[in-house]
């Protein structure tokens, strides 16, 4: 069986960076993309905050001029789910890892892991069809399309406090939606939001459903305690209840901390030699399309020099 030099797990902007730069390497990347390439960026309509495209660009379409420029260099897909991994700890010379997409099995000296991490959705029936039409898990990367308008944000934790301070830069008014009536956010967060007169609050409520044939046009409530049910005039709907990293697939394999998301470090390595990790799958902090290429690059990079230094062990 013919052993890759390296195999990259997951399509997003880390992975696709991944390639170019180990493209250009000479090292002949393998990229298994999965049935959904592209990662988070196919549902986002406009990114604006990507360097290099001055009129900003469509999600799906930046996607396919990083993957366009991965091939270019010599990049070879395939559009499959990895099934099963078998990292090597150690004990055989090379250490070569394995992987499996169903009955197919590839080894591998090194696997560079950019799997993403998934948004957590509400699971309403309008959502998945509205999303990126007003609906958005990103308030950095899409709040400046809701200048002057008003919108809301479901969840309340930091992630939520956050993304609601940052909207009211743009937003005449943002109104946090919680289940619960107290925040779970830290103090100081708290305390901003209730301070700002742009942030109202909606306690001890759920969305049921979102609006809008064509983008978001108000959104459906229902109050957990008494039941009752009204509509609220939005824009937009910003899901802010959490994150989860796509790391089912390495449990047991490889160091994650306690929500999930792989341990990197002294760089992009993580604690099985020659073995990467980059993108949201290690990063649960800045989460953009940006930091994740600049990851992607950090784990080609090592890549490259670990089986550098293997290749001279053998010498």
């Amino acid at each position: 069986m013919a052993v890759e030099n390296v195999i990259i797990i997951g399509s997003g902007p880390a992975g696709l960076t991944a390639a170019i730069y180990t493209a250009r390497a000479d090292l002949n990347p393998f990229m298994i993309e999965g049935y959904q390439a592209g990662g988070q960026l196919m549902l986002t309509s406009d990114v604006e905050n990507f360097p290099g495209y001055p009129e900003g660009v469509l999600g799906p379409d930046m996607m396919a001029d990083l993957r366009k420029q991965a091939e270019r260099f010599g990049t070879r897909y395939l559009t499959k789910d990895v099934t099963k991994v078998d990292f090597c700890r150690g004990g055989v010379t090379p250490p070569l890892h394995v992987v499996y997409v169903g009955d197919e099995k590839f080894q591998a000296k090194a696997v560079i892991l950019s799997t993403g991490a998934s948004a957590r959705l509400i699971g309403l029936p309008n959502e998945k069809r509205l999303m990126g039409k007003g609906v958005t898990t990103c308030a950095t990367c899409d709040g400046a399309f809701f200048r002057n308008m008003e919108v809301a944000v479901v969840g309340g934790g930091d992630s939520a406090i956050e993304e609601a301070t940052f909207l009211t830069r743009f937003c005449t008014k943002v109104t946090v939606i919680h289940r619960r009536d107290t925040l779970r956010a830290s103090k100081i967060m708290q305390d901003r939001a209730h301070a700002n007169p742009k942030i109202a609050f909606i306690w001890d409520t759920v969305v049921e459903d979102v609006m809008g044939e064509k983008e978001v046009e108000g959104l459906k409530l229902k109050n957990v305690k008494n039941g009752e049910t009204s509509t609220l005039k939005v824009a937009g709907l910003f899901v802010a209840i959490g994150h989860d990293p796509n790391t089912k697939l390495f449990k047991g394999q490889i160091d994650m901390d306690e929500n999930g998301y792989i341990k990197t470090r002294d760089g992009m390595k993580t604690n099985v030699p020659g073995v990467f990790a980059c993108g949201d799958v290690q990063d649960h902090v800045y989460r953009q399309a940006i930091t994740a290429a600049g990851s992607g690059c950090e784990a080609a990079m090592d890549c490259e020099r670990y089986l550098e230094a293997e290749a001279h062990k053998g010498h």
